[in-house]
């Protein structure tokens, strides 16, 4: 049942959008900030939490690890949409705001790693 991988990606996608939108209106940047890194964080956190859970089948399993191996492939043509100079005109806040997103995600790629190597010792 690959399908409910891919249900489970929209699902992170739908949240992580909504979540970026918010973000850049709480920060007065009129664009998403950050919603497709809050996505691919999202399905890779419910993808450990099943894991641990005994609830990850064969099949979300699949659907999950395809979309992982889509994500650089993702990113880069939605990047390539992003209109990169209107973020810079925008004022020092956009620029600090893409630093500390960068940074949160950084520390979060070091703690899940660390938290999925100690289940696997």
């Amino acid at each position: 049942m690959a399908i409910y991988g891919t249900a489970l990606l929209a699902l992170c996608t739908l949240i992580g959008v909504a979540l970026g939108e918010a973000l850049g209106m709480a920060l007065h940047v009129k664009a998403n900030v950050g919603g497709v890194g809050i996505a691919m964080m999202l399905l890779i956190a419910a993808r450990l939490w099943l894991a641990r859970t005994g609830r990850l089948t064969p099949g979300l399993k699949l659907g999950v690890e395809f979309w992982a191996l889509m994500y650089i492939p993702i990113v880069v043509a939605m990047a390539a949409q992003q209109n990169v100079l209107a973020a810079l005109e925008g004022g020092p806040m956009a620029v600090l705001t893409g630093v500390v997103v960068v940074a949160i995600c950084f520390c979060l790629v070091a703690l899940l790693s660390r938290s999925a190597g100690a289940h696997h010792d």
